[in-house]
């Protein structure tokens, strides 16, 4: 069962992406979407097995990992590796996740990408990205998470870029593949480093060499300098981290992936790639918690993370990249928990945030379904009473986002009870770090409230102010100055599907989006309304519930979130009342005084614009980064290619020796007397040398 969960994706991106054009589109969307559906199912039914675990006294805690044997790859000397399928808790979480989402995704794309004419591929890239991301939940040592790893970089760049005649698509698929390529190389480091300092690749004799460690942590020797070996390990595999889940720094390639198709987005976003550095750390997390500074220096990324993207949120306009800085913030929220040591809140946010984020985008695709493609929220209003199912939909997935409930009450939304747990224990990790971050969250949950309801006002309530109803004034600023930006449904990059080429304007054309797009919302919507209550027990509940749920598979601290639970009464309502605020300001600004965006605008243009530019990053890394390499790139072409290689010495030597043939050439001129001349010259020369030469002996 366990290999059918894996396989059966690949099989279907094979069969999809090799014989595609034989069987036709139809075909390969059945095919690739029946197998995900099989994949996820039988998901559940591994996950079941340890959700209705019977709870014993004696073992609770340490149970093994159950291991598929695939084939032998590795045997080196004391390399010796084989390729293992490993599965405990933390991986069935995984597997869940992933391929519940993916399914879903798979059976929205048949209605999304319904007229693109290049759906096999689309379909089998869909496959192939879920299949590396098995891969990497199912590893059993170093090497093959990063064949996995690097397996979702690949699949993340063929669909981001899936309408590659776009030059922003082509873009946008670089630009994650070459940031990505910087934190693989500091994940790769670390697993050498591991390596030499643990002895092993496979995650158990690792675990167990690292047991051995703890009270005689080796130093590694760097010039003069000496460091704590677990913690540069723990920080190369980190940047790892950092690049596949888009941290502070390495965060640049997130929004750009919105140039791929919706469903794309909803993959990456919610349940594949950004989610491989939060499940990497939390695999790790024997390692990392024998290393203080690695995980502070986790907790401290991802902080930032969640403000630094909330902040950006707020001014964004095009309805995906919204939701993607909102991805963005809340990966940080999940690393806040890793840091902080409480690894089963971080991955409990990861499992609720992977329904309500899908939900989110691929409802935003419905929104952008229904107005032909708009993206732009300042070119919507008034669609509530067009598309009712997706309005409600979008409601559950933002109550969901903004973690609306009770505290102390079973009552609320998944994302109340894994991102409230996530605030409870950063403050409970205490000292100054710990308190700093907890209100760099709490307000980052007041920001996530402001722009996701805005979101909501914007692109559902008010009047409609597409092109026919432009009269309307814009509760936004810079508008005229704005980009609008449209989805293309093909290659070609036309958009004639769907309506295209109509009378009338977007809005008066809108439509629900047909069964086949709506379905998997509806389930969506079940797992971002009950995924919270009904596991939070299991994630952040009693310890020993805790102990006893993962078995083993990740490290849970007893204290801390003992701590976590009796933290003050105001710490539990403060994530509730930022969430208040957030509602209360977004509703004035854009529902009641609709020019008070523009105001605010006008009144901190400084600030405005260091939003809207995401703080400047991208300008930044062009600066420091693309243009000296632009520069070094054009310097090595002209001048030493095109200058000294091709004319200096190719060209350049090539003349010299043609002006020198070319001269001795002329000496031939076939005239007897000529060479007689010459050697009368010759001789003369050789006997005043020799008289020469006489006299000076």
């Amino acid at each position: 069962m366990i290999q059918a969960i894996v396989f059966l994706p690949l099989a279907g991106a094979l069969i999809a992406g090799l014989l595609g054009r034989i069987i036709g589109h139809r075909t390969s969307e059945y095919i690739t979407t029946g197998l995900l559906i099989v994949s996820a199912l039988l998901s559940w039914v591994v996950f079941a097995g340890y959700w209705f675990a019977p709870e014993t006294a004696e073992g609770a805690g340490h149970a093994e990992a159950t291991k598929v044997f695939v084939l032998e790859w590795i045997h080196s000397g004391p390399l010796q590796l084989d390729w293992v399928l490993r599965v405990d808790t933390l991986t069935a979480v995984m597997l869940v996740v992933v391929n519940t989402v993916s399914s879903l995704v798979h059976i929205y794309s048949i209605g999304y990408m319904a007229e693109d004419p290049h759906r096999s591929r689309f379909f089998a890239y869909l496959s192939l990205f879920t299949f590396a991301m098995l891969m990497l939940v199912t590893a059993d040592n170093f090497l093959q998470m990063f064949f996995g790893w690097e397996g979702v970089g690949l699949a993340s760049y063929l669909l981001i870029g899936f309408w590659y005649k776009r030059p922003a698509a082509s873009a946008a698929a670089m630009k994650a593949f070459i940031v990505n390529r910087v934190g693989d190389f500091g994940f790769a480091l670390g697993i050498f480093a591991a390596w030499v300092v643990l002895g092993h690749l496979d995650f158990d004799g690792a675990f167990h060499a690292a047991e051995g460690l703890k009270d005689n942590l080796p130093v590694m020797n760097f010039l003069s300098w000496q460091f704590d070996a677990m913690t540069v390990v723990c920080l190369l595999l980190f940047m790892g981290a950092m690049g596949k889940s888009a941290q502070f720094l390495l965060h640049t390639w997130l929004p750009d992936a919105m140039e791929g198709p919706t469903p794309v987005s909803a993959l990456i976003h919610a349940a594949t790639m950004v989610t491989a550095g939060v499940f990497m750390v939390a695999r790790l997390s024997p390692l990392f918690d024998l290393s203080a500074t690695a995980m502070m220096v986790v907790m401290v990324i991802g902080g930032i993370t969640a403000f630094f993207a909330a902040t950006v949120g707020l001014v964004q306009n095009d309805i995906k990249r919204v939701i993607a800085y909102s991805t963005c913030s809340q990966l940080g929220y999940m690393f806040v928990a890793l840091g902080a040591g409480a690894y089963s809140v971080g991955v409990f946010h990861l499992f609720t945030h992977a329904f309500f984020k899908a939900l989110l985008f691929l409802g935003a695709g419905s929104v952008i379904h229904a107005m032909h493609h708009e993206q732009d929220m300042r070119n919507m209003g008034g669609l509530k009473d067009k598309i009712p199912l997706t309005y409600w939909m979008m409601i559950i997935g933002t109550l969901a986002l903004t973690g609306v409930g009770i505290p102390g009450t079973p009552l609320g939304f998944a994302g109340f009870f894994s991102k409230d747990g996530i605030i409870e224990v950063a403050y409970a990790a205490g000292e100054s770090t710990g308190y700093i971050i907890f209100w760099a969250l709490v307000i980052a949950a007041l920001f996530t409230s402001f722009y996701s309801w805005r979101l909501i006002h914007l692109t559902f309530h008010g009047k409609p102010r597409d092109a026919a109803h432009s009269h309307t004034a814009h509760p936004d600023p810079a508008h005229a100055a704005a980009e609008t930006h449209h989805e293309p449904i093909d290659d070609d990059n036309t958009d004639h599907a769907h309506g295209h080429g109509h009378h009338g304007s977007a809005y008066d054309n809108a439509h629900e989006s047909p069964p086949v797009m709506l379905v998997p919302l509806f389930v969506l919507a079940i797992g971002a309304v009950l995924a919270g209550v009904v596991f939070n027990d299991m994630f952040f509940g009693h310890t020993e519930h805790i102990e006893h749920f993962f078995a083993g598979s990740l490290v849970v601290p007893a204290e801390l979130l003992d701590a976590a639970h009796h933290v003050p009464l105001w710490v539990k309502w403060s994530a509730t009342v930022a969430m208040l605020l957030g509602f209360g300001a977004a509703w004035y600004m854009y529902m009641v005084d609709t020019k008070a965006p523009q105001r605010l605008a006008e009144q901190n243009p400084g600030l405005y614009k260091f939003l809207l530019n995401k703080w400047y990053f991208d300008e930044l890394y062009d600066r420091i980064f693309v243009q000296p390499s632009l520069y070094v790139g054009n310097a090595l072409w002209k001048g030493f290619d095109d200058w000294l290689v091709d004319k200096t010495i190719t060209e350049g030597l090539g003349a010299r020796v043609r002006d020198v043939t070319n001269r001795v050439v002329k000496l031939q001129s076939g005239y007897l007397y000529h060479y007689a001349f010459a050697m009368l010259i010759g001789i003369a020369a050789l006997l005043t040398w020799a008289i020469a030469a006489g006299g000076l002996l």
